[in-house]
């Protein structure tokens, strides 16, 4: 029997609507409606590169260095990131998870994080994903269950699909933040700037055209659920949302520009993430977990015909 990259294929269904969510990672491996794909997924004989529908965490994004410091002790976790020298997206996206509860419409996956070395932590996690005729929502769960307080930020890596043959240039884009963080060539913050006035004020909606993105939000606008949204639609105007909960105050765009052929630019990675790159060493937004303390947040995806 043949093992595959992204183990167990666990496959949800209701009415014209079908997901896959994976054992190795917990991550999204496609999503699919009335035979559209909304997702720029991956195949099953394939690992997640790119990220792709992956779970980040216990950290969004890149920490400098690897580095930081917490209750006033330094720590050093691995460099996954060896051309910029940085650590990304977490430890969580190879390890295998545990599935606690299935039905053919919704999953929940569990993992406990043991402690180790830059993350002397135990974090007990809990995905759910769960498909109904209102799109697919992922809600997660994060759990202390060590003796000492402990750092948690967390992030998820969907690609919005452009359509069958498009790229994301000839896809209008709406995305609620009117805050962008600047980078320097590390992709990592160098400080704030307003979006006013500038290509990268999303919040009317526009032409993606030659528009390279790669870039973190904030100050996102929300309606009166709470809930901040991202639209890309495509020149029949049919696409794909995803809307975010108040437990993510920032969200990360990207427009796959160094993806490697031919998957380049056919996607846009929209990134819900409860705080900014490098939050680990600046502390911004960074939660903290007594023992026993527990955090939810929730988003999801949902068809634009």
């Amino acid at each position: 029997m043949t093992v595959l990259p992204t183990g167990e294929q666990l496959v949800l269904r209701c009415a014209d609507a079908e997901a896959v969510v994976v054992e190795v990672g917990a991550g999204l491996r496609s999503y699919r409606v009335a035979g559209r794909d909304l997702v720029d997924g991956f195949g099953e004989r394939e690992m997640a590169g790119n990220a792709r529908g992956a779970v980040l965490v216990p950290w969004p994004n890149r920490l400098r260095d690897g580095r930081y410091r917490w209750d006033g002790e330094e720590h050093q976790t691995p460099i996954s990131e060896p051309e910029t020298g940085n650590a990304i997206h977490g430890l969580v996206r190879f390890l295998p998870w545990r599935v606690t509860d299935r039905s053919s419409e919704a999953v929940q996956l569990e993992l406990l994080l043991h402690p180790q070395p830059g993350y002397p932590f135990t974090l007990r996690l809990q995905i759910r994903y769960e498909l109904s005729p209102a799109g697919l929502r992922v809600q997660t769960t994060a759990t202390n269950d060590g003796d000492q307080p402990l750092p948690y930020g967390e992030g998820h890596h969907p690609y919005l699909a452009a359509g069958a043959g498009l790229h994301v240039d000839d896809c209008t884009l709406v995305a609620p933040g009117a805050t962008r963080l600047d980078t320097d060539e590390r992709a990592l913050p160098t400080g704030t700037s307003p979006v006013d006035g500038t290509p990268h004020d999303l919040r009317a909606g526009r032409r993606i055209g030659d528009l390279v993105i790669d870039h973190c939000f904030t100050d996102l606008a929300r309606d009166d659920d709470g809930l901040a949204w991202v639209r890309l639609t495509g020149p029949d105007g049919r696409g794909a949302a995803v809307w975010l909960d108040g437990a993510y105050s920032h969200l990360q765009l990207f427009t796959g520009d160094v993806v490697p052929q031919p998957r380049r630019r056919r996607g846009l990675a929209v990134e819900p993430m409860t705080c900014p790159p490098d939050a680990f060493a600046t502390g911004e937004s960074v939660r903290r977990l007594e023992p026993g303390e527990s955090t939810t947040g929730s988003w999801g995806l949902t068809p634009l015909d």
